[in-house]
Parts: C-alpha cells; structure tokens; sequence
C-alpha cells in the first residue's frame, strides 16, 4: 500500500512540474518611438527557434539565468529575456549588439521589444 501511495505522489509530482523553455509560437513586436511594430512570426522548440520568413536564419536559444537567442536577426543582435518572463503570455525581451565596444555588450540595452503568444 504504501509503495501505491509514493506511486500516486511521483505521477502527481510530475504533472506539477513546470517547464522552464520556450515553445511555441510568438508573434514578435519592436518597440519604435513608444509604439510597437509586429514584426515577424517565431516558433521555439527546445534549443532553437526559426522565424516564419524563411530568409532569416535560426537562432540558438541558451537557458541560464537569463534566456539568450542568438543569431536573432543578424548574427551581431542578441536578445535577453529574464527567466520569470517565461511563465507569461507576453514576454518582455531587450535586445543587445555584441559589436558594442563596451566589454559585456548585455550590459547596454539597445532596444526591446515583446513576444505575444498565439494561440
């Protein structure tokens, strides 16, 4: 009987738990003078993620900390996303250009923008 109970506490335990990556589909809004522009269309999976218009190039996802997509648009702009964003339907992102001359480019914020989930 017992063994039945830590059974049932391991499934429960496991549907619990929550996912810590990105997935799915986002549309992607940049910010422009206070306003926001819809971009592009994204689908994550796993580690990487791939933009609907098949010109631009993968992108590399890095979960730490802070979530990094490489190689967002060009292979100079990279964008940070706190973890606690992820949670969440729309995700605030910052976008930073490791061409910077400073000597940690995550630490200037050259723009940001939003990821909306679709549904």
């Amino acid at each position: 009987m017992k063994y039945f109970a830590l059974l049932i506490t391991l499934f429960f335990i496991n549907f619990n738990q929550k996912t810590d990556k990105l997935t799915g589909r986002y549309n992607y809004l940049i910010e422009d003078e206070n306003s926001y522009i819809q971009k592009d269309k994204i689908t994550f999976k796993d580690s990487v993620f791939a933009f609907d218009n098949k010109y631009l190039p993968k992108g590399k996802i890095s979960y730490g900390n802070v979530i990094l997509l490489d190689h967002f648009i060009n292979r100079d702009l990279i964008i940070s996303i706190p973890k606690d964003q992820i949670a969440k339907d729309t995700i605030d992102f910052f976008m930073h250009d490791k061409q910077s001359p400073v000597s940690n480019y995550l630490d200037v914020v050259t723009g940001k923008g939003k990821l909306i989930r679709i549904k």
